[in-house]
């Protein structure tokens, strides 16, 4: 897997003789990247949206998150594991829930561009907000329930069995500490796509930009609980 930026703000795929692999690439061999992540990785950089922040894209359809620094190189890629519900926002009230009372349907990781940093929480002590306000974390894999098997879920090479948490995103331990922890240790911004709204409700700068190019026409330190 191998990404690369083309102005003026439009990302292409390259081959990986005409870029250095990515040394932490923990992504299943051979399996795809989406053009929409690649794109909007491209144009994240371009435009300087996260004005000189390190970035995430994730891509909750195929379990993947790409990790950039400030400057728009992409620092790493791996699996996920995201909220078992799909939908693209929090229902009402859900962040004030205990994980017990969040019904199935409401466990969504919503979609959109999120400005996070880390920040103490009730019942995990401090954690990588991605939104505050509906209790989404990033975090190392939970596994106090053994029977969710969500190191197993995230070791397997399909992304179908991904979609299990309570709306927050886990990786691996690993990753998570060498990439994920370093990088947003002074906050960032996380663009999470969605599963059945349309790019141009969930990102409409960049779905302009996307549609113009094509030839078209043409968004701490308080103290909650996490969802896990």
């Amino acid at each position: 897997m191998a990404l690369a930026f083309a102005a003026p703000g439009v990302a292409r795929a390259q081959a990986p003789t005409e870029e250095p692999a990515v040394s932490n690439d923990q992504l299943p061999p051979d399996q795809a990247v989406s053009e929409t992540v690649i794109q909007l990785a491209g144009w994240v950089k371009a435009s300087r949206d996260t004005e000189g922040y390190p970035f995430a894209v994730m891509d909750k359809a195929a379990a993947q998150i790409f990790v950039f620094d400030g400057k728009g190189k992409l620092l790493g890629a791996a699996p996920g594991l995201f909220g078992s519900a799909v939908g693209d926002h929090s229902a009402p009230g859900v962040a004030g829930l205990a994980l017990k009372e969040i019904p199935g349907r409401d466990r969504t990781t919503p979609a959109g561009r999120f400005i996070g940093g880390y920040g103490p929480s009730l019942d995990a002590g401090r954690v990588l907000w991605v939104d505050y306000d509906t209790a989404i974390s990033i975090h190392p894999t939970a596994t106090g329930v053994p029977a969710e098997k969500r190191a197993e879920r995230l070791a397997t090479p399909s992304p179908d069995d991904n979609r299990v948490t309570h709306g927050c995103i886990n990786v691996n331990p690993d990753f998570y500490a060498r990439i994920v922890q370093p990088t947003f240790e002074k906050g960032g911004v996380f663009y999470i796509l969605p599963d059945n709204q349309s790019l141009a409700e969930t990102f409409p700068d960049f779905a302009q930009s996307r549609a113009a190019s094509q030839g078209g026409g043409g968004e701490d330190g308080r103290a909650g609980p996490a969802r896990h």
